[in-house]
């Protein structure tokens, strides 16, 4: 985070077998499941509709308005990872479009998760090449400052570290240390059996209020029904 100028090449990814179990599921199951953390600022936002991804981070460290270090950060792609960018400074730029979307994906990227400007909306969208940031912006940028690519990086006040795993879609973005994917994958499917079995009670007409035993301590509050 504190790093400029510096590319690390040798990262751990989160475990390759849970990263793809991880992918069945959504956003707000993971965060719930991982006790409500690691969730991204919701103004992070994907630039087409049914947007999603899953993959695990390479990071990159921007300069406000200069979109060199993802450039740099492409070399270090492997299949199934996803870009991660966050910014010195707040930036709305048009950091990335069609050629970068391109190029990553010829390395194997599911998408891109930029604190900044995104463009070439329409082509990434026929593409189907998923980016979620902060702006759409048709303004450019520069090559001329250096950044970092994989340090650890603040994206729309979530830490991200390289090998973390990104979960993306509608709902927004959540970031799952690598250390806890194993976890959070058990927790996720948990939580999912349970809400299925819920979802069946519902459908038949039972309340909220009996299925999670609201009744008790909303009358012990006082809440009173008047006729």
């Amino acid at each position: 985070m504190h790093e400029l100028g510096v590319v690390h090449r040798g990262m751990e990814r989160a475990d390759h077998a849970a990263v793809e179990a991880m992918s069945r599921f959504g956003v707000a199951t993971v965060h719930e499941a991982m006790g409500r953390l690691g969730l991204m600022r919701p103004y992070i936002r994907p630039v087409y509709e049914g947007a999603k991804l899953c993959g695990t981070a390479v990071t990159v460290l921007l300069q406000p308005g200069d979109n060199w270090m993802l450039h740099v950060a492409a070399e270090q792609v492997r299949e199934g990872d996803v870009v991660v960018a966050g910014c010195t400074t707040e930036s709305e730029d048009g950091f990335f479009g069609e050629l970068l979307a391109t190029s990553l994906r010829a390395r194997g990227a599911k998408g891109l998760v930029i604190d900044g400007g995104c463009r070439d909306v329409d082509e990434l969208r026929q593409m189907d090449f998923p980016v979620f940031s902060r702006a759409i912006n048709a303004k450019g940028t520069v090559k001329a400052t250096l950044g970092s690519v994989n340090v650890p990086v603040v994206v729309a006040n979530a830490l991200v570290n390289p090998g973390d795993v990104i979960v993306a879609d509608a709902d927004g973005v959540v970031v799952v240390p690598a250390s806890q994917a194993v976890a959070v994958v058990e927790a996720a499917a948990r939580r999912e059996a349970a809400e299925e079995g819920k979802r069946e009670r519902f459908a038949e007409g039972e309340l909220g209020l009996d299925i999670y035993a609201m009744r008790g301590p909303l009358a012990e509050l006082g809440l009173t029904y008047v006729d």
